[in-house]
């Protein structure tokens, strides 16, 4: 039987749909604003080997008999931030270290891609991972993931880790265990469990419920970031370049928001053994490949707590964690092992070592 509460669930969406759609327009004027002072990313080059609908494939390049490596961008927010500035760039740190560098980035969601759900999703990650195969000869590449792209690739490799040399994960939550992050639980208790259907959600309203959610990370340690940097010229321009990335919102594939709160957040579908992504189970024991990930005990929005499940339930000796204490000038903790200038002394160099020693 139909809810009688799906037509008032349906118009309460549409109307704060198309609010924080004019918002995500502000806020990408805010954006370009602070771009025009000099805060725009620099991106390295690189060529687009394959595209669909809703991603494409981006080729950096790299020596000809390097050993591939594909970033797998967060769906929720622009890719750029794996290469925000020259001086602070993961896609630049793996190119100098001997990688052939790819990155899958997801395009901002439209009428034609907004039922697309983490199985296309996933789909995606696989099928770039075997066109980077066949570039290489049947070489299989290490895939790394920051935050939700790190969900997402750790899922993919689960249900193919025969395809996949190994997995690097940098704030990548995979349990989502009640009770384990104070973030997780406000984010669940603030999301309705019934959400409207919708091609898109704007990715202003993900930034509001996720300041809802964890003021500490969003607003208060942002502030305290920009207060302890106003003495660094870099820490301020690095502090400015991310508030331009923050404020450059995109819009995720409704289908996706509703099943990455309802059924990784809410229900822990992933870390539990219960989620089926194109008719396989994916549980952690199937993650059966070398796995590093990397852990800022600073971070609310992905502690160790978010997982440590996982990983337990992993084959034994796939896994290593490295915890990273976190550091000022990088405005939101959640980003500062991408960004950030300790992070880039201390943390890269054991990154590009564990996959070297894997290759």
């Amino acid at each position: 039987m139909q809810d009688q509460n799906a037509p008032i669930i349906e118009a309460f969406g549409a109307f704060f749909q198309a609010q924080f759609a004019l918002t995500d327009m502000f806020r990408r004027a805010q954006g370009d604003a602070l771009g025009a002072f000099g805060y725009n990313p620099s991106e390295c080059s690189y060529d687009v080997t394959a595209s669909a609908a809703y991603w494409r494939l981006r080729d950096y390049g790299g020596p000809g008999d390097a050993p591939s490596l594909l970033i797998v961008a967060a769906p929720i927010k622009r890719p750029y931030v794996w290469d925000i500035s020259p001086s602070a760039s993961a896609v630049r740190y793996c190119l100098e270290h001997g990688f052939h560098v790819y990155l899958l980035e997801w395009k901002p969601a439209c009428s034609a891609t907004g039922n697309n759900g983490i199985d296309e999703h996933a789909r995606a990650v696989l099928e770039c991972v075997n066109k980077i195969s066949g570039r290489a000869n049947g070489a299989r590449p290490f895939l790394i993931g920051h935050s939700l792209g790190g969900t997402l690739a750790a899922m993919s490799c689960a249900l193919t880790p025969e395809s996949v040399q190994g997995l690097a994960l940098i704030s990548a939550p995979l349990c989502f265990e009640p009770g384990r992050s104070e973030f997780r639980d406000a984010l669940v208790s603030l999301i309705p469990s019934v959400l409207p259907n919708a091609e898109s959600f704007p990715g202003s309203l993900l930034s509001y419920v996720s300041a809802m959610a964890s003021p500490r990370s969003f607003v208060w340690s942002r502030l305290r970031d920009a207060a302890m940097s106003a003495d660094d010229s870099n820490a301020r321009e690095m502090h400015r370049r991310v508030e331009r990335w923050a404020l450059d919102e995109v819009a995720v594939p409704g289908k996706l928001f509703q099943q990455i709160t309802g059924w990784l957040y809410r229900e822990n579908r992933l870390c539990r053994g219960i989620l089926s992504i194109g008719g396989t189970l994916v549980v952690p024991a199937s993650l059966s490949i070398p796995t590093l990930a990397i852990v800022n005990t600073a971070d609310d929005v992905a502690p160790l707590t978010s997982i440590k499940s996982f990983i337990d339930a992993m084959p034994k000796k796939k896994a290593t964690v490295i915890e990273y204490p976190g550091e000022a000038g990088v405005c939101l903790q959640h980003l500062a092992i991408l960004i950030g200038r300790e992070a880039r002394n201390r943390i890269w160099p054991e990154i590009v070592s564990w996959l070297h020693s894997h290759c």
